[in-house]
């Protein structure tokens, strides 16, 4: 597999400034991205189904309530 730069060295000069530009507009993207700690006030949201379900019981009838089926 031939390197990145090796691939935009072939490229003419006006599409290596589009490959910059898209590169700049990446690493723009990507740092503006706040970055979070995750939040979990969705733990226990289910705590009542505990009693009535396994583990496996409940991960079954989560994707069932995905997709809609009853």
């Amino acid at each position: 597999m031939r390197a990145l730069k090796d691939l935009i060295d072939e490229l003419p000069p006006e599409l290596q400034q589009e490959v910059r530009d898209f590169v700049e507009f990446l690493l723009e993207k990507r740092a503006r991205r706040p970055r979070r700690k995750p939040k979990f006030d969705w733990a226990g949201a289910l705590r009542d189904l505990r009693d009535r379900y396994t583990s496996v019981q409940l991960q079954h009838k989560i994707a069932e309530w995905r997709i809609g089926e009853q």
